[in-house]
């Protein structure tokens, strides 16, 4: 994790999520926190605290939430072709 002593919690995930492009469950596992947390301190919190960061991290988020049927459907493919490959060996 990077150290951000000087930045609420929102802020810090909202500045990871930006830099990574990262979705609400990454952010989660880094910070070793729950996804409702981080859900919650980056719609309410952070536009509290830092309204143009909230403004970039609500992009990305619906971005993700634009495509996770797509992540989910290519997740659900591997994992039928790894275990048609299992089954023929």
């Amino acid at each position: 994790m990077q150290n951000f002593e000087n930045r609420s919690r929102p802020e810090q995930l909202g500045h990871y999520i930006t830099r990574n492009k990262a979705t609400v469950r990454d952010a989660a596992a880094y910070f070793g926190i729950s996804k409702s947390t981080v859900h919650k301190d980056v719609t309410v919190e952070l536009a509290k605290q830092n309204y143009g960061l909230f403004l970039e991290v609500n992009g990305i988020l619906q971005f993700n939430k634009k495509e996770r049927h797509l992540r989910g459907g290519e997740a659900t493919r591997k994992k039928y072709e790894e275990a048609k490959k299992r089954g023929r060996r």
